[in-house]
């Protein structure tokens, strides 16, 4: 300690919550209804020890708070709470608990650990009714006065519009931690965002946004420790304020900043994925680490009746109550501290659904939601939800408030049963193709509303959607219970990895039919890191605790032939998305006249006539064509083509009328297709494929492949 502290704090102010340096001392406040008296814990330099614990000694309107004079940036500090310990009625108060701050900006560490975080004694016949008075304070990670300093210089949000936007679904350690050419100590952390290398690459596949998994501070669950595993994913959170300390390297937080600045010098937004449906503290039975001690009948949705029980809508154990006003502020400010001291584009919003919950179920008009869109800048960032969770009514897939874009998981399952060859599905796959128009099209909601993806994090990577037809999550520890067991997935005849080449050849096809669905559908496309080279989970579908090979990006991969050409088909996708506003997400078409004989959109079969409602509902029918138009801003109209075939045999296809010179931008089943004009009437198109034309060939492929 680098000054005396005193014997009692001074009165401090309710506002704002947290941790805040003055330039004088520090302000501590911290909410809390049921309390009967709050202690600032100080820890020595080193975090070992306490050296004072001082009562908070005001409160107003709830808000415990007291001033430390002299103190500042690097003060290590915690919370215990007095009151009732009542689990009957929601209480459960013990101030052998030490507590952290949820407002706090920095955690010194880990959690460790040990029986005594839990509020209750472990292996009482009373269980969590039984009280526990042993210090958890070796266990808990001391909190840390920050003082946000950060040269931003001429920082600007790229502001990407919706309708241009092509997302990177990215993990923080995972993107990087493989990496050779980083130093060790930069590998896995926010600071390989930065690189260079990174950066060139997301700019040749077309990517505008990256959109990073959690990257708050979460809990290593026990149960997997004591497997041997590790949460990977991040989704149990221990702060919605302090990132995670195992992705900062030794900049400290500036790390993560000075990414964005780069990031956003090279035109990329950041996306943050966020979670506060939930805590780590999981059911009745878990730990008190946080908000269960500070004041658990506030924090939580209880069962009435029966406060000791915890509403599971999540899946985790607990549900934030996000209708109590100061957690709905708390959340509302991290939000905002993410924004503005970051300088964050945006978020998605896991189990979205839950958010929305009031005491009806699930409105789109609910206080979060009213929330976010009144605010002067939150409502002009990117808004992404996850539509759904556990709870009755959970599934709200499109009936998300307008500003909000929703993952659409009917656009993945549909994209990998039209390609697997399921029967009956030509007419939604052309309704995922054009922006799912019967969820969005409603309250002057646009296509880009739809998050079009085929794989994510949660789930089966593109690679082993075309590689397995079952899930193999034995490393999980599960017994392979875990995860979902309908992928809509095949192995096109071996499960897993093959040296037959007809196979091999066939997944390629499917794969980079997949890509191209996505990469040209109206929505926002989505991409998983290291789908554009082939990364595998080994057949994984829920590799939330695999933090090893199974979940890490391999480069090497993209440096294979293989690897090497997906990735350049998929820049070659990323060119036409760029370059033809028929293929971006302004508006829905419903088939306008844009002029004589040109209209927004057509659909068409094999032999190029209309298609009319009884071919719409043909079971049997795996041919598609589909015209897209647009007019850009030099007033030039735009014509693309798409011919689909989803049988497993050629089809030929005949070009609509009226005549007009087309180009061949690139065919799905060829490895290394190229620009070329078509000068006959009709083509065949190789089954589980998509070839796509266009009355012009964008700049950069022309110049590539044309030699012009």
């Amino acid at each position: 300690m680098f000054f005396e502290i005193p014997d009692r704090l001074r009165p401090g102010r309710p506002y704002p919550l947290g941790a805040t340096f003055d330039g004088q001392g520090v302000n501590f406040a911290v909410f809390s209804a049921n309390a009967e008296k709050v202690e600032l814990c100080i820890f020595d330099a080193a975090g070992r020890h306490e050296v004072a614990r001082l009562p908070l000694p005001d409160c107003t309107d709830e808000v415990w708070n007291g001033y430390l004079p002299e103190a500042g940036p690097g003060l290590l500090y915690g919370f215990r709470a007095y009151g009732p310990y009542d689990p009957q009625r929601g209480h459960r108060f013990n101030p052998y608990k030490l507590l952290l701050d949820p407002y706090a900006r920095l955690l010194s560490g880990p959690l460790r650990w040990s029986d005594a975080l839990f509020g209750y004694r472990l292996g009482s016949p009373r269980a969590d009714l039984s009280f526990d008075r042993r210090d958890s304070a070796p266990a808990v990670p001391r909190s840390v006065v920050v003082e946000d300093v950060f040269n931003w210089g001429d920082d600007r949000r790229p502001i990407v519009p919706w309708s241009k936007t092509v997302i990177y679904e990215v993990h923080v350690r995972g993107i990087s931690i493989l990496r050779d050419d980083l130093r060790a100590d930069v590998r896995g952390t926010f600071a390989a965002l930065a690189n260079p290398r990174f950066i060139d690459h997301l700019h040749r596949l077309g990517v505008t946004t990256i959109e990073l998994m959690p990257v708050n501070a979460y809990m290593q669950d026990r149960f997997l420790l004591e497997k041997g595993l590790r949460n990977y994913w991040g989704y149990s959170p221990l702060s919605f304020f302090a990132p995670e300390p195992a992705y900062l390297s030794q900049g400290g937080l500036n790390d993560m900043r000075l990414a964005v600045r780069r990031l956003h010098a090279a035109g990329i937004e950041v996306i943050l994925d966020v979670v506060y449906n939930h805590t780590s503290s999981g059911n009745e039975l878990g730990p008190t680490i946080c908000f269960r001690g500070l004041d658990n009948a506030s924090y939580f949705r209880l069962v009435p009746g029966n406060e000791r029980y915890y509403i599971n809508e999540t899946g985790c154990g607990n549900t934030l109550n996000i209708s109590h006003p100061r957690v709905l502020q708390m959340v509302m400010d991290s939000l905002r501290y993410w924004a503005e001291s970051f300088h964050i584009d945006g978020f998605r919003f896991d189990l979205g659904a839950t958010l929305g919950r009031e005491g009806t179920g699930f409105d789109p008009g609910s206080g979060f939601f009213d929330a976010i869109l009144q605010d002067p800048l939150l409502s002009r960032l990117k808004l992404i939800s996850e539509p759904w969770d556990i709870g009755p009514g959970g599934y709200q897939l499109g009936n998300h408030p307008p500003r909000f874009a929703e993952w659409n998981d009917k656009f993945r399952d549909g994209v990998r049963r039209f390609w697997r060859g399921d029967a009956g599905l030509r007419a939604d796959f052309a309704a995922r193709l054009s922006g799912s128009a019967d969820l969005f099209s409603r309250r002057h909601r646009k296509p880009w509303a739809s998050i079009n993806y085929v794989a994510s994090h949660d789930g089966f990577t593109l690679q082993d959607v075309v590689s397995y037809s079952q899930k193999h999550n034995e490393a999980n520890g599960e017994n392979n219970n875990d995860g979902h067991s309908e992928n809509y997935s095949a192995n096109w005849g071996t499960e897993g990895p093959t040296d037959d080449a007809a196979i091999l050849a066939q997944r390629e096809r499917v794969r980079r039919a997949m890509l191209a669905t996505v990469m040209l559908a109206q929505g926002t496309p989505m991409l998983l890191a290291g789908d554009e080279f082939g990364r595998t989970q080994r057949g994984n579908n829920n590799a939330y605790c695999q933090d090893n090979d199974i979940s890490w990006v391999d480069w090497t991969l993209a440096q294979t032939p293989a690897g090497s050409s997906l990735v350049n088909y998929v820049a070659r996708l990323g060119i036409m998305r760029h370059y033809f506003s028929a293929l971006q997400s302004d508006r829905f078409h419903y088939g306008a006249e844009l002029e004589p004989g040109v209209r927004d959109i057509a659909w068409f079969d094999e032999r190029a006539e209309e298609l009319g409602p009884d071919a719409w509902q043909n079971p049997d029918a795996r041919a598609l064509a589909v015209q897209r138009a647009g007019v850009d801003d030099k007033g030039r109209t735009g014509i693309v083509l798409l011919f689909i075939n989803a049988w497993h045999e050629p089809i030929t296809f005949s070009f609509p009328a009226p005549q007009r010179r087309w180009y061949l931008l690139t065919d799905s089943a060829e490895e290394d297709s190229r620009a070329r004009e078509m000068r006959q009437d009709t083509v065949d198109v190789q089954g589980y494929s998509v070839m796509v034309f266009a009355n012009r060939v964008p700049k950069e492929l022309r110049l590539a492949d044309m030699g012009e």
